[in-house]
């Protein structure tokens, strides 16, 4: 058993809090705003230069024009607004943004992220990530505790280009939430069905697990 991906999308849902600004990685945090709770408002930004745009549009609500970073269409909610990329990048830098919801490729245990490129692999350029990881306030990663070979995306070191060296704040799996610490990774949570041996045995790094021991 383990989470499925609206599950994950679900749990990453839950660590927004009211009136934050968020920005949603391409991938599996797009699914996200489907499931933020109805008693909790927050505003997406998108370095393409929207603000306030809200879930994937119905078959009669798709407008070509209005996509995210990804390229996929989106709806606006009232409110929204339009501005240029040097505009949208500036409030990431400028430390404007509450949390960035980001995929990955892999994730070390001192909160290394490689999510932009694989080597060898057509890339069209590194996108947002680059600003989002360092100039978010909080960093959550949102991927499959494994690669589709088996192999773990939570690692001691990356082997992949990095975004940034020791960024992330927390990873939720299909598996886990685990928290990035000052002392290694800490497993807080695991989903239902699923036991801590498994999600250690999944994890190259030592995991702390004394707080769901």
């Amino acid at each position: 058993m383990s989470w499925t991906r609206e599950q994950m999308a679900a749990r990453a849902a839950a660590e927004l809090e009211d009136g934050a600004y968020v920005n949603l990685g391409i991938g599996l945090p797009t699914l996200v705003p489907t499931y933020v709770p109805d008693d909790v408002e927050i505003v997406l930004q998108s370095e393409n230069g929207i603000l306030g745009f809200g879930a994937y549009p119905t078959d009669d609500e798709v407008d070509p024009d209005l996509i995210n970073a990804g390229k996929e269409t989106v709806t606006v909610l009232p409110g929204a607004a339009y501005f240029d990329s040097a505009t949208s990048f500036g409030m990431i830098r400028g430390g404007k943004i509450d949390a960035a919801i980001l995929g990955a490729m892999q994730v070390s245990a001192a909160g290394d992220l490689a999510n932009w490129m694989i080597p060898g692999k057509m890339v069209k350029g590194p996108g947002g990530a680059m600003d989002l990881v360092h100039g978010a306030r909080r960093k959550i990663v949102l991927m499959e505790h494994v690669a589709k070979d088996g192999s773990p995306k939570i690692v001691d070191e990356c082997s992949l280009p990095l975004t940034g060296k020791g960024v992330v704040d927390r990873i939720i799996t299909d598996l886990a939430v685990i928290d990035v610490t000052p002392d290694g990774l800490k497993l807080v949570e695991v989903a239902p069905g699923v036991t801590v041996d498994e999600v250690v045995a999944a994890t190259e790094p030592p995991l702390d697990t004394s707080a769901v021991a």
